[in-house]
């Protein structure tokens, strides 16, 4: 009899998950950004932040020395759960390892004279938002999703569609703060403590903890004046994406490809003097999911301008978590519903991820694709048919970023600075008889031989070899080396890769 009810169960939060997500998880969601948004406000006006700062250091310097002092039996980690972060598994190597608390959510300091903001590393891109914009300001690539953590751009990576002018999250960072293993604090820069500063982006952690990050700003105007460019032909698509890519007069270069030969290609630039009969709120919720609202100028088949509020283009993917939500919650974009209830969206990631069972965690690992590969430009056309031949997964995501020469895990084929695109794959593969690790084997080949690279949120099925054959490990592993890493903390590709995941 439990046997039955327990698949009854598994039945109900299979197909009608739709259920228990408006019934819980989206009010939890709400509730929980209202108190976020007040606890801040009162941090941020009321309490001394860099003070609380300091405290929380000697918190985690205390706790590697216990570490040490233990006798240095497992290697260290993040005491965060898997659960709250963005990343679609749960990092089960946690299990085995010493867990260091680390509570540091708060910005810190905004410098209005050097430009710059001085973050905790779990301070995220809704909270920068929301505090620097009315300020006047803004940080010049702002990863769209609201719950994306500063130190999970700078450990991993980050990208937005101003990424061709500025580069990755990590190329608008200008100093790191850190706890090495040995419970010392330390601060890197491109001039002190340069290796490290270079290593530290894409190293998840295992050079030692972050602490603080200070990032440049930029001033932020009102409005971005979004042109909408629907495109035919693979062919036409990769030449107009790739000209307006290299097109530095375009804050904001993206696309969205709703199949192999059909695109809308989005430019935009800051204003302050918007045409008022074409403001545009997007990111209010009765507003249709963004990724619908270009579909449709897509059908159109004409050219369109709109001013969106330049909050609400950041978020833009926001409330539909790309497309994602579409699977979970199939009328999610239906009028009544955005009208009735799409105030409280979207459900947040981590309670989407809390609250999975190991029957819906199997289905989406066998049915399902969240990948982003990062490919030179001019492989666009034959990267699209690749994973078109491989998952036919659309829409997709098309964002370019220029990659420096500069050292680390990550950069251009033969030191030149180059512009890459970041094809993003979210949903359900269409081919038949997909298999995720040999498809996604024969995805990370291809990428590898183009000189690109994978995001590492994501499923990794490489080997090891792969892996380094991939990424650059020649200063990540002389810093593992100098900083007395190896017995403090796992190897990246030890944490990244499908066997540290479930």
């Amino acid at each position: 009899m439990n046997n039955r009810k327990e698949g009854i169960f598994e039945h109900i939060l299979i197909h009608y998950r739709w259920v228990f997500v408006c019934l819980f998880l989206l009010p939890i969601s709400f509730l929980f950004d209202v108190w976020l948004y007040f606890r801040n406000w009162i941090v941020f006006k009321l309490i001394s932040a860099p003070k609380q700062h300091e405290r929380k250091i000697k918190y985690v310097q205390k706790q590697v020395r216990d570490w040490s002092d233990e006798g240095k039996k497992t290697k260290m980690c993040t005491a965060r759960p898997g659960w709250q972060t963005v990343c679609f598994r749960r990092p089960v190597y946690k299990n085995t390892m010493k867990k260091i608390e680390v509570n540091l959510v708060d910005i810190l300091e905004i410098d209005t004279i050097k430009e710059t903001v001085r973050v905790e590393p779990l301070v995220t891109m809704g909270q920068l938002t929301a505090t620097l914009n009315p300020l006047g300001w803004t940080i010049p690539v702002l990863p769209e999703i609201d719950d994306l953590t500063v130190g999970g751009l700078v450990m991993g990576t980050g990208i937005e569609s101003s990424s061709h002018k500025y580069g990755l999250f990590q190329h608008i960072c200008r100093s790191y703060e850190m706890v090495l293993s040995d419970g010392t604090l330390v601060k890197c820069t491109q001039e002190d403590n340069s290796d490290l500063f270079y290593a530290v982006p894409w190293s998840y952690g295992t050079l030692g903890i972050l602490t603080a990050v200070e990032i440049q700003m930029i001033p932020a105007k009102k409005y971005v004046k979004l042109t909408y460019n629907p495109v035919k032909g693979a062919d036409n698509i990769a030449k107009q994406f790739t000209e307006a890519s290299r097109n530095l007069d375009n804050e904001f270069v993206e696309a969205l490809g709703y199949n192999e030969d059909e695109a809308v290609i989005m430019t935009g630039v800051q204003t302050d003097i918007p045409d008022n009969d074409k403001i545009n709120s997007i990111g209010n919720w009765y507003k249709p999911w963004f990724f619908v609202h270009v579909k449709a100028i897509l059908d159109k088949n004409r050219q369109v301008t709109e001013y969106i509020p330049l909050r609400e283009y950041y978020h833009r993917h926001t409330r539909s978590i790309f497309w994602e939500l579409q699977d979970i919650i199939p009328f999610g974009n239906n009028v009544a519903f955005r009208w009735l209830l799409g105030w409280m969206m979207p459900p947040k990631i981590s309670l989407l991820k809390l609250t999975q069972t190991e029957a819906v965690k199997k289905l989406y690992e066998n049915n399902h694709v969240i990948q982003d590969m990062l490919v030179p430009i001019e492989t666009m056309k034959d990267s699209v048919r690749v994973f078109k031949d491989n998952v036919d997964v659309f829409p997709i995501w098309l964002c370019p970023f220029i990659l420096p020469a500069n050292p680390g895990m990550v950069h251009p084929h033969g030191y030149e600075a180059k512009l890459y695109i970041d094809i993003g794959l979210y949903g359900v593969p269409r081919v038949k008889k997909f298999s995720p690790k040999e498809t996604m084997r024969k995805i990370e080949k291809y990428v590898t031989d183009v000189h690109g690279f994978q995001m590492l949120y994501a499923d990794t099925y490489m080997t090891k070899e792969e892996f380094r054959k991939m990424f650059d490990h020649s200063l990540y592993d002389k810093l593992r080396e100098r900083l007395n890493c190896k017995e403090a903390f796992p190897d990246v590709y030890d944490k990244v890769s499908r066997a540290a995941r479930a």
